[in-house]
């Protein structure tokens, strides 16, 4: 990325008498196996056993990659198929036109330890499953008064607690990823890989930061549709299912502390979204309620970690 936005930023300032197609590459280049064993070096992980598998297509591949990675199917099924074509540089044109960057090509190696610092810092920007379509203006929204006459399902548990507002705030902008939902993650697990099974996202998209979120981030299959620190998170559902979801946490102090409320809502689509509503119901008596009594505990145990002079 970093090569490429150095040609970029240079194409724009070249002359309009300059015009052609240039290739950009790497200082080296190396097999798709090389490739993740150079990662598996760069992440201190063992290197992985490739076994090639000539009778396997494409996109029976593409079906194994959407399973164990977090990759979605749209993705998986394209990025599998352009394995069978080499990406490599054709012509080395370019460097008659733009000088290379004054530190030299940045090579595979090198770009992962990059990345990899980036995710230890917990500094990422932006990750590939930052792009999303936006929803229709005219769509309903769980803040419209009554719902705009839609059908809708909720599922609102309260609860009252001694820790501080941003306590518990902090522990709500860190739900999912590596963390979890706080409640039966066997559960959510499962649903993750049902979805995965008919074509979404899944549970494993993870988060661009683990301590903090901006609007539009992804949160595994859930979207940041809005965000108000200190005060209130909403997150709507990518999920395949016959509706639209989303889930809200929201806190406001209190005398004593805080008053945490966790909200779901359900738009169905017609009655298979009602019976999808009806079959998950059982579950959410406990989901949500040890979700609600978790969350709240954790925020207590900052508190109780605070020192004495920050309290």
């Amino acid at each position: 990325m970093r090569d490429a936005l150095h040609y970029l930023s240079a194409a724009a300032a070249l002359p309009p008498e300059v015009s052609g197609r240039f290739d950009i590459g790497g200082p080296e280049s190396h097999s798709y196996a090389d490739l993740m064993r150079l990662y598996a070096d760069a992440a201190g992980i063992r290197r992985p056993k490739i076994l090639p598998l000539p009778v396997l297509t494409p996109w029976l591949a593409a079906q194994w990659v959407n399973l164990v990675t977090p990759i979605p199917r749209s993705l998986a099924v394209p990025l599998v198929e352009s394995l069978q074509h080499d990406c490599v540089m054709r012509n080395h044109h370019i460097d008659a036109v733009i000088a290379r960057p004054a530190n030299g090509l940045t090579g595979y190696l090198r770009a992962v330890e990059l990345a990899l610092a980036k995710m230890r810092e917990d500094t990422v920007e932006t990750t590939w499953v930052s792009a999303h379509a936006l929803e229709s203006p005219a769509d309903p929204l769980p803040t419209d008064p009554q719902w705009a006459g839609h059908t809708v399902f909720t599922d609102v548990r309260e609860r009252d607690t001694q820790a501080r507002p941003e306590s518990v705030f902090k522990v709500i902008q860190g739900i999912g990823g590596e963390t979890g939902y706080y409640s039966l993650p066997v559960a959510w697990a499962l649903r993750g890989l049902m979805d995965k099974l008919v074509g979404g996202v899944g549970l494993r998209r993870g988060r661009r930061s683990r301590g903090s979120l901006s609007l539009g981030d992804a949160v595994d299959w859930w979207r940041v549709e809005e965000i108000v620190p200190g005060q209130l998170l909403r997150l709507q559902a990518e999920m395949r299912a016959p509706g639209r979801a989303w889930l809200e946490f929201s806190v406001a102090p209190t005398v004593s502390g805080s008053r945490y409320t966790q909200r779901a809502v359900f738009f169905p689509y017609g009655i298979p979204g009602r019976l999808y509503w009806l079959a998950i119901l059982p579950f959410h008596g406990r989901i949500f309620s040890s979700m609600s009594k978790r969350i709240t505990m954790a925020a207590e145990e900052i508190d109780r970690n605070l020192p004495r002079h920050l309290e």
